[in-house]
Order: C-alpha cells, then sequence, then structure tokens
C-alpha cells in the first residue's frame, strides 16, 4: 500500500497540462492502419488525446494499408477504443470523433497508389480545414520502410507548405535497422527525403510515465543526486521480462531475437535516463546530448559478459507451454535467442567500477521492467555485540523502480525492530503511481503522438543515438554468430533464465534481485 500523499490543485494541474500543448491542425496519416498496434494503442491514444482538449478542433485521422477496408475499418477502430481505451460504448463523443477517420487502400510499394493518396489528403484539407499539416505514422515491416518515404518524396509530400505553422513529420517504428550498417543506410536513405528534424523514431517506452519519471526522480529530488555515483551505488540492475512467447511472429522474431527486440533501444534507453547527467534543460538537444554520452562511454561489451538463453516448454501460471522451437513458423533447429543478460560498465566520472547488469527474455516468471540501484553495504561493526554477533539483518540500501506493471517506485532500508535488543530488519517504503495519482487507461502512446504533432523530439531517438547503440551491440552479434550455442533450450519456461545469467554475477559476488 502506498504511503505517499498527493497535493496538487485540480486548475493548475489542469493549466500546466494545456498550456502551449495543443498543435497546429494537422492529418494524422497512419500507414499499416490494418494492423494491431492501430487498433489497440494509436487510435485510443487520440481519442483520449482529443478528450482531454489536446488536439486542435481541425483534425483528422487517415488509415492507409493494402486492403480495401473502406466499409469496415471505421466499426474496427471504435471497437478498439473501445475495449483498448477503456471507453464506454455509448460514449456521447465517440461518433463525432469517428467521422474525423478515413481510410485509403493502396500498396506502400505501388508508386501509382501516391498520387491517389496526395489527392484524399488534399481533399481532407478542404473537408477539415487541417491546412497541409501532416504527421506520416509508419506501423509497417521494416522493408517498406524505404519505398514509403521514397515515394512521399517523389511525390512532394515530404515539403511542408509555405508559413511558420506548416510542417509534415514522420513517426517511425523500431526496428531501426537490424545492426549498424543497416540503421545507417536506412538513416540514409531517410534523410535524403526528409531532415533530421522532422523524423521521428519512436520507441513506446520512452511514453510510459514511469520512464519519464526517472529524470524527474534524480533531478529534482536534492536528496538523490549526492549518491547517484559511484561512491555509494554498488551496482545497478535493469530487468524486462515478459511472461509471454512470441505471440505468433515467429518469423519476425527469427531475424530479430532479444538483443535486437529490447535490449538495443528499450533497455538502453532505460539505461541513459539512469545514468545521464543532468542535461541543462528538458529539450531535445539537451537531453539527447547527455543520453549520446553514456552510450558512448560504454566500455566494449566482451562476449564473456554476455549470456545468451532460449526457452524450452514449461508452465507459465500454472499453464503448460510448447518452447520456442516448437513454436509456429520457428527453425527447429533455431539460433535465436530469447533471452539475454549483459555485463555493461560506463567508463566515465560518475560510474567509473559500478557493474551494469541487463537482462530481458520472453516466457520468464512473471512480466516485471524493473530498475534496481543497490547502494554499497556501510560497516556493520557498530552494531556488533561483544561477541561479534549484530548486524546480520541489515540488507544494503535498495531503490527499485517499476516500470512495469504496478508502476512505482520503493526504498529499502534497516529499521530497528521492537524490543529489548538492538535487532534489525530491512523495510520497504513504497509509492505507487496508481495509488497516488489514480488508475488511467492512457497506454504511453498519448505523449509520444502529441510531441510529434508539435515538433518536440524530446522522447525520441535521434540519428546519433540509434547508431551509438547499434555500435555497442553489433559485435555481440557478430560474435554469438560465429560460435552457436549447442544446447538450446537452456531454461524452462515460466523461470529467471539460464543459470549462466547467475553465474555471471555469482563470479562478482553478487545475484540477481528476486523480484
Amino acid at each position: 500500500m502506498a504511503t505517499t500523499q498527493v497535493n496538487v490543485s485540480p486548475a493548475a494541474l489542469e493549466r500546466s497540462q494545456h498550456l502551449d500543448r495543443r498543435p497546429d491542425p494537422c492529418v494524422v496519416v497512419i500507414f499499416g492502419a490494418s494492423g494491431d498496434l492501430t487498433k489497440r494503442k494509436l487510435l485510443p491514444a487520440l481519442y483520449h488525446l482529443e478528450q482531454s482538449g489536446f488536439l486542435p478542433e481541425d483534425f483528422a485521422v487517415l488509415g492507409v494499408a493494402r486492403r480495401d477496408l473502406s466499409a469496415t475499418f471505421a466499426d474496427d477502430m471504435k471497437d478498439g477504443i473501445v475495449k483498448g481505451g477503456g471507453v464506454e460504448t455509448n460514449d456521447p463523443n465517440l461518433d463525432p470523433f469517428m467521422e474525423r477517420v478515413q481510410y485509403f487502400a493502396m500498396n506502400f510499394d505501388d508508386e501509382g497508389g501516391y498520387a491517389g493518396l496526395k489527392k484524399k489528403l488534399e481533399d481532407m484539407d478542404a473537408q477539415f480545414n487541417t491546412k497541409g499539416n501532416r504527421l506520416f505514422y509508419l506501423s509497417v515491416a521494416p522493408e517498406y520502410f524505404s519505398d514509403i518515404v521514397g515515394f512521399l518524396g517523389k511525390h512532394g509530400m515530404n515539403k511542408p507548405g509555405a508559413g511558420e505553422k506548416h510542417w509534415v513529420r514522420t513517426v517511425i517504428e523500431k526496428p531501426f535497422g537490424h545492426d549498424l550498417e543497416s540503421a545507417r543506410a536506412l538513416s540514409d536513405e531517410v534523410n535524403k527525403v526528409f531532415d533530421e528534424s522532422q523524423i521521428f523514431r519512436i520507441d513506446h517506452y520512452l511514453g510510459k510515465e514511469t520512464v519519464q519519471n526517472i529524470l524527474v526522480f534524480r533531478f529534482a529530488n536534492g536528496i538523490f543526486e549526492p549518491v547517484w555515483n559511484r561512491n555509494y551505488i554498488d551496482h545497478v540492475e535493469i530487468t524486462a521480462a515478459e511472461s509471454i512467447g512470441i505471440e505468433g511472429r515467429g518469423p519476425f522474431y527469427e531475424q530479430a531475437g532479444a538483443l535486437r527486440d529490447v535490449v538495443q533501444n528499450h533497455v538502453m534507453e532505460v539505461l541513459s535516463f539512469i545514468a545521464m547527467e543532468a542535461p541543462s534543460g528538458f529539450d531535445a538537444d539537451a537531453v539527447r546530448t547527455e543520453k549520446v554520452k553514456v552510450w558512448r562511454s560504454i566500455k566494449p561489451i566482451h562476449p564473456a559478459d554476455t549470456v545468451r538463453g532460449q526457452y524450452g516448454p514449461g508452465l507459465v501460471d500454472g499453464k503448460a507451454v510448447v518452447g520456442y522451437r516448437q513454436e509456429d513458423r520457428v527453425h527447429p533447429r533455431s539460433q535465436t535467442e530469447t533471452y539475454a543478460a549483459l555485463r555493461v560498465e560506463i567508463d566515465n566520472w560518475r560510474w567509473a567500477g559500478v557493474p551494469i547488469y541487463i537482462r530481458a527474455g520472453k516466457r520468464m516468471a512473471k512480466r516485471v521492467t524493473e530498475i534496481t540501484i543497490q547502494f554499497k553495504q556501510p560497516p556493520l561493526m557498530l552494531f556488533k555485540d561483544g561477541e561479534g554477533k549484530g548486524g546480520e539483518g541489515i540488507k544494503p540500501n535498495v531503490i527499485s523502480m517499476r516500470i512495469q506493471p504496478d508502476e512505482g517506485i520503493a526504498l529499502r532500508f534497516a529499521a530497528k525492530v521492537p524490543g529489548p535488543n538492538m535487532s534489525m530488519s530491512s523495510v520497504n517504503m513504497n509509492f505507487s503511481y496508481a495509488d497516488a495519482f489514480g488508475a488511467s487507461s492512457a497506454n504511453g502512446y498519448e505523449r509520444l503522438l502529441l510531441d510529434a504533432m508539435l515538433g518536440d523530439g524530446t522522447l525520441f531517438a535521434h540519428r546519433d543515438g540509434v547508431e551509438a547503440t547499434w555500435a555497442l551491440m553489433t559485435p555481440i552479434l557478430q560474435a554469438w554468430a560465429k560460435d552457436p550455442v549447442k544446447d538450446f533450450p537452456n531454461y524452462a519456461a515460466g523461470t529467471w533464465g539460464p543459470v549462466m545469467a547467475d553465474a555471471m554475477l555469482k563470479a562478482d559476488g553478487r545475484k540477481w534481485r528476486k523480484l
């Protein structure tokens, strides 16, 4: 139960949230609109923004996909908003919103369709007074990125109209490349059409309130920053565990694996927030600069400081599940890792000598993403009696930040157990987002979509950052490719991963925090 009291004036909160946060009129164009992301996340997020007063009055959405879904698209999206957005079926505001949602069918790699798309958008400008402003959202397979961007440029849809408030921007979903070389090549292709200031490489982790709160926790509280360094911190753990498998995405996951799918993007972003120096301001250039400094300060990661795993059959929540190699459209002798653990060191004045342990995996014991900051053990001689006993109940102080689920922060510290003896025990002080601020149906895309419409790239990846993280991961991928694993699968579904990951920490005299 949370022990946090929050006193916020509703009027003050509303003023602060809406101050300069309403974008110009625009059309959000979603390529790949027939996919699950649009229905479950993007449309619910846009509806939340509209109902909260953050969207302009002159606003519209155009879904673009290959199949002809004109007759069913609006109803399907409406169903997604109701089921995925915590919205009542009879919400009187839902139908007026859906009147601004339209559909256009075309093949992404067929240039002929783009002339029709341009005409459709011009018609929507006339209908909804959206003034030619566009947010192109590429929710498509990576092989279509270059085609879509190239054809948008060829048909002049990459350039805003004349005027200070006219703009065109594009949001690109991950994966942005599959190694350093491909990421650079893709950036080169996109930069031929769009200026870097127009490009918003999205990572949905950065839309999570708990990730954004890391910077507030660190830099808005004077009690933590003085001890946030190698003099006081023993080590850091970052866990990104999922209990689900690959959910029918065999072909995708065979090409990705845990290192590409989670570590190179999500985990590296979280790590940068934990380790960065205070930026000069909360703006895109300042925050990105400090993030890139962190990634470029990470020592090259030796293959000996990595562990890869692949799940076999097991039990998850009491239910029997198959191993990765038995999943649909997965090679029966696949070498794809569904688990990755790394030992990372940042070679700078703040973090030198502090190991950072990372683990991410599928089909693990539970779904949890958490950051653990473990502080150094204090001297215990003070608490020992004449026989050398005492102090056994004192464990190192720990700050744990729960990104998902049960979002919040906990601080572990020592306290005296009531009684005539000097007995001690560890206790936790907890902050829960839900208890303090109330439950929310927001999915994290609200903030990211709004920022993209406003042109604020603070929570998006820049080319320099993408290349910096791929520069760290690519040598690991190359080393793994040259050294096939003979004992896959090496952990059972429903466990915490391969024993070698435990051994990696044990060699340092440490162990993973029990989650």
